[in-house]
């Protein structure tokens, strides 16, 4: 949600809200299930994309097959009439994540080695900036506790 409103105040539409909150998702999904924390999530954007990094305490860059050429949910011949078992394995919740956020970054992610105990899943989405503007993000100082609220303006800015 933190994402989406980020996007949002940033001046994004909503189909490229919809595709980084996609693709980010997919990768924060990853690295929660396959990565030890603190996770960081960090947000960039320049004239022409927007950037998007996750950065986790598991320094072991994931081995990763080939994707495909052509799309990889197409029908394919060889599966057809292959009953319940071809159909499950083409309805599976699981394998997909990565392939998705192939497709919306048009190729443009992968891994990077950090530290010695870090590595960070980065992600481009081509995105034409609009016009810079200030965000301002409202919120509770105490927890909720006692509704005193703290304003801080944030500058945003656009890298050449």
């Amino acid at each position: 949600m933190a994402l989406r409103c980020a996007l949002d105040q940033l001046g994004y539409d909503g189909e490229v809200i919809s595709d980084v909150v996609l693709a980010v998702s997919e990768l924060v999904a990853n690295a929660t299930e396959h990565a030890v924390g603190p996770y960081e999530m960090r947000l960039r954007r320049t004239v022409a994309e927007v950037i998007c990094e996750i950065e986790d305490h598991d320094p072991r860059i994931p081995k990763l097959s080939a994707f495909p050429a052509a799309r990889p949910y197409s029908p394919a011949e060889k599966h057809r009439g292959g009953g319940l078992e071809a159909l499950c394995a083409l309805l599976a919740e699981r394998g997909r994540g990565l392939h998705i956020v192939h497709e919306l970054t048009k190729g443009a992610w992968g891994f990077t080695r950090g530290t010695r105990s870090t590595k960070t899943a980065w992600l481009v989405i081509p995105a034409n900036a609009p016009l810079l503007r200030t965000a301002t993000v409202t919120r509770s100082d105490d927890g909720g506790r006692d509704g005193a609220l703290e304003s801080v303006d944030r500058s945003y800015d656009v890298d050449p």
